[in-house]
């Protein structure tokens, strides 16, 4: 066969891999186990940081939801519960977690109510 021909048949075959990959590249991706223990950790650094930032008193319940992003670290957007311990019903929040496991760091992005209803 002439290396063209090859070259064009390798070529279909390994462009449809290469279409799949590169879109999930920097693509948010379904945590698949919100109960894991590092999300579990990650969801409780979204709400400790908020209070600190927010002079709050929210108190972490659990993870309900959440996708990731690889870029340069690791982005979680998670949907978290979390309670302001005034006998209140739990309420949702969207937080946006960046880590850096190389550098053992983490970095609260944002954190934001949801309506009752909103999950990723």
């Amino acid at each position: 066969m002439n290396k063209t021909i090859i070259l064009f048949l390798l070529s279909i075959f390994f462009l449809p891999l290469h279409m799949f990959a590169s879109e999930r590249v920097g693509g948010w991706n379904p945590i698949r186990d919100v109960k894991d223990p590092h999300v579990v950790k990650i969801g409780q650094f979204a709400v400790s940081q908020y209070n600190i930032q927010s002079q709050s008193g929210l108190k972490f319940m659990n993870v309900v939801g959440g996708e990731f992003q690889v870029v340069s670290g690791i982005n979680y957007k998670l949907v978290v519960e979390a309670n302001d311990g005034n006998n209140s019903a739990d309420r949702t929040y969207e937080a946006v977690v960046f880590e850096q496991p190389s550098m053992k760091s983490m970095n609260l992005t944002s954190f934001t109510p949801l309506l009752k209803n909103s999950l990723l």
